[in-house]
C-alpha cells in the first residue's frame, strides 16, 4: 500500500495562501529548504494536484530549468517535476500536459485506488483536494514548512474534520529565515 503525504509551505496562522490566493508571503525559500522539498519530490512516485496548485505549478516548472537565473536545485526540481507522473483532480479543466492525467470523478475513490497500488509514496498538494483526502482519512503523513508570518485569512492548510486525528511527530527542523519544518505521521 502506498503512503500519502500532504506537505506545503504554511503561514504561522495556518494558511497556504493569503486572501486573494496570494502566495507571496513567504518569498523564495532558502536553498536548504528548497533542497528539502526537492528531496521529497524525488522520493515521490506520484504527485496528486488540485486544480489551483496544478495551474500554479504547470505555469512555471515545465520550463523552470530553461530560465537563465535557474539555480542547480531549480533545474533539478523542474526536470524531476516533468518526469514524475501526476494526477490532477478537477471538474473545470479539460486538458493537462507534462506526464499528467486528469480525473474528473470521485477523488476519494481514485485516491483510495491509487493508495492500494504498489509503488513509492504519493504527494498530495492543494488545500481543497488534500481536505477531501483528510476528511476521508487517507493522509498518512503531514509536512508543514511554517513561515514566521501571519496573514489573517485565506486558504487554510487544514480542513474542518468530523473527528480527531492523532499524530506522531517524525521530524522538526529549523531553516534560515525562521522557517520551521515539522513532519507528522497519522497514528492508526
Amino acid at each position: 500500500m502506498r503512503k500519502l503525504i500532504y506537505g506545503m509551505n504554511v503561514t504561522l496562522d495556518g494558511h497556504v495562501a493569503a486572501p486573494g490566493d496570494d502566495i507571496g508571503w513567504g518569498g523564495p525559500p532558502s536553498d536548504e529548504l528548497f533542497q528539502w522539498w526537492l528531496d521529497q519530490e524525488r522520493a515521490s512516485g506520484l504527485s496528486l494536484y488540485g486544480r489551483k496548485l496544478w495551474e500554479t505549478m504547470s505555469s512555471y516548472w515545465p520550463t523552470g530549468d530553461q530560465r537563465p537565473s535557474a539555480s542547480p536545485a531549480e533545474i533539478a526540481f523542474a526536470r524531476n517535476w516533468r518526469d514524475t507522473p501526476k494526477v490532477v483532480f478537477s471538474s473545470t479543466i479539460d486538458k493537462v500536459d507534462w506526464n499528467t492525467r486528469l480525473v474528473t470523478g470521485d477523488a476519494v475513490a481514485e485516491i483510495t485506488r491509487l493508495k492500494a497500488e504498489d509503488g513509492g509514496p504519493m504527494g498530495i498538494g492543494g488545500a481543497t483536494l488534500a481536505g477531501v483526502a483528510m476528511r476521508a482519512g487517507l493522509i498518512d503523513e503531514y509536512a508543514l514548512a511554517t513561515y514566521p508570518v501571519l496573514v489573517g485569512g485565506g486558504t487554510p492548510f487544514f480542513t474542518a474534520l468530523d473527528s480527531w486525528v492523532n499524530l506522531n511527530l517524525v521530524e522538526t527542523r529549523t531553516f534560515p529565515g525562521g522557517v520551521v519544518l515539522t513532519r507528522y505521521e497519522t497514528r492508526r
